[in-house]
């Protein structure tokens, strides 16, 4: 169910979308499809839709310093990603490494006891597990004991992540732990149902923010950019995820 949750959005964001009107409209003769694959890829390219759907997924989230955080049980990372560097070494590098130095933060201002990792693992990716060493290596490095690093069992989706912790920490709807969640802004609305469905009483501690700070309006935020394609693709992403998850509950009942 998770690898369909993943797979299928590839063929309804604007990139998929627009490539496959394209394709369609170039094999058929068709200039509508075309033309609609074409403005498709525009609009979701413009700077004032990225950022737009972007604060719409970060549903105003801000970003505090972890001195102002609430204490809690335990900080929870959830895995970010992580890019293995090309050569026979097969050395892994951050994908994303705000939501590390996120939990970090937290637990050098004393905010919990414990740090939590997820473990990714994906059946297309046998060693995404590396991801999960480099954040303890580097915790470890950074003054953080061994003791007080928590590693969950393989997880495949949020969904797995909040289970394997709640399974990790004795959390239950009966017995709540209460947590500091750290994942992105955009995600952590997603997020933090599940932990919460899980067992957990969450304190979110949203980090890496597709929606920065801007200042006036410029010409420029009107022509088509890359990073706004991003934004749009990424955000649009996230409420594919929250809709996937609430017809996943539908038919769990």
């Amino acid at each position: 169910m998770s690898y369909l949750a993943k797979i299928l959005p590839e063929f309804v964001l604007p990139i998929g979308l627009s490539v496959w009107l394209l394709v369609w409209g170039i094999a058929r003769n068709r200039r509508l499809f075309q033309w609609t694959g074409l403005a498709v890829l525009l609009f979701f390219s413009n700077p004032v839709v990225g950022r737009t759907l972007a604060h719409r997924a970060e549903q105003g989230a801000i970003r505090i310093p972890a001195a102002q955080a609430d204490t809690a049980d335990a900080i929870v990372v959830l895995s970010a990603g992580r890019v293995l560097a090309p050569g026979p070494a097969r050395v892994t590098e951050w994908g994303d490494a705000n939501r590390f130095f996120g939990g970090l933060e937290l637990f050098a201002a004393r905010k919990a006891p414990v740090l939590v990792f997820t473990s990714p693992s994906h059946a297309w990716d046998r060693d995404a597990s590396a991801e999960t060493d480099l954040y303890r290596r580097t915790a470890e490095r950074m003054g953080v004991p061994a003791d007080k690093i928590l590693i969950t069992g393989s997880v495949q989706d949020t969904a797995d992540e909040a289970r394997e912790s709640a399974r990790l920490l004795g959390a239950s709807p009966a017995s709540r732990r209460t947590i500091l969640l750290v994942t992105n802004a955009y995600h952590m609305p997603r997020a933090q149902k599940l932990f919460a469905d899980a067992g957990f009483l969450v304190k979110p501690f949203p980090v890496g923010f597709l929606a920065a700070e801007n200042g006036s309006m410029f010409v420029t935020q009107f022509v088509p950019d890359l990073g706004a394609l991003k934004q749009s693709e990424i955000a649009l992403h996230e409420f594919y995820g929250r809709t996937f998850n609430r017809v996943r509950a539908l038919f769990r009942r």
